[in-house]
Formats: C-alpha cells, structure tokens, sequence
C-alpha cells in the first residue's frame, strides 16, 4: 500500500468518526463547560475540526508559527461545523493525492515565535500534531456529550449508548 493511500484512509475514517460524534451535538450546547477551566463545548468542538485542516498546514510547509500562521476557527452551528469538517477533507484529500510522498520524510517544525514547540518528520507531525492530537480532544468531547446526557457514538467500537 501507498504512503497516499494509507493517509487517504486514515483521514477518511477519522473524519467520518469525528462527523459521527459532531452530528448528535446541538447548537444550544455551545456555551456548556464541565468546568471553569475548561473550552465551551463550541470551542472544543471548532477545535476538533480545525484540527482535521492541519493536514494542510503540516504538508504544505516547513514551519508553522502559531504567532503567524493561525486563526482559531469560530463557527457557531452544527451544520457549518460539518460544512468546513467536509469541505476540508475535500481541500486535504486533494493535496495527499498530488503530493509527492518523500514530502512526508522532510522535517517540519511548530513553533510560537521564536520557541520551537516539536520538531519532526511530517509523517510524525501528521500522527502526532494531527491524529492523536484530534483523537484526544474527541474523547474530551464524548465526556461533554455524556454530562450533557447526548447519546456517544461509537468510534472504534460500540459505545455504552449504542449497546442500550
């Protein structure tokens, strides 16, 4: 199997995992945080599908400087949520399929000015940067859906929710 193929795969499973959970939220749920020192359930969820676009950031570049680079996305509806989760898998799905696949061998850096944050291959910023990164704070957001008493999907498997 291709290095293209493999990650065309893996961004199409997580992307449809992520559509899943994102699909049983409701907009007025966006304001909700388990806790003061938490993201609003909207941001955590803006967060999770801007992270599935850093597939962009990370193959197109060498360095990505949080000073310079990033906007935080700020959508404010389920339905545009899953708009931009779509309309970017789309822009990434175009870009691994025209990649050169030695790109995933040159080293890539996140930085916030001047401090370098990690410095990798791109094939391990894409893992860790980008999927474990993703998977994380999706699990964040399956505990929001459970206090809120939203169903859980399943992921990776059937969920307590799914069983019942």
């Amino acid at each position: 199997m291709s290095i293209k193929k493999a990650l065309l795969i893996e961004l199409e499973r997580e992307k449809a995992n992520t559509k899943r959970i994102i699909s049983r939220l409701n907009n007025e749920s966006f304001g909700y945080k388990p806790h003061e020192k938490s993201m609003t359930l909207g941001e955590l969820t803006n967060h999770i599908v801007e992270l599935h676009n850093w597939v962009d950031f990370v193959l197109s570049k060498e360095t990505f400087d949080f000073h310079v680079d990033y906007t935080p996305t700020k959508l404010t509806s389920i339905d545009d949520l899953l708009s931009k989760l779509e309309s970017d898998f789309e822009k990434n799905k175009a870009i691994i399929e025209q990649m050169d696949e030695t790109v995933v061998l040159e080293d890539w850096t996140l930085k916030a000015g001047e401090h370098v944050i990690a410095a990798m291959p791109k094939t391990g910023a894409l893992r860790f940067i980008v999927t474990n990164h993703l998977i994380h704070h999706r699990g964040q957001l399956t505990v929001y859906m459970r206090l809120l008493d939203i169903p859980v999907p399943g992921i990776y498997g059937p969920s307590a929710d799914d069983k019942a």
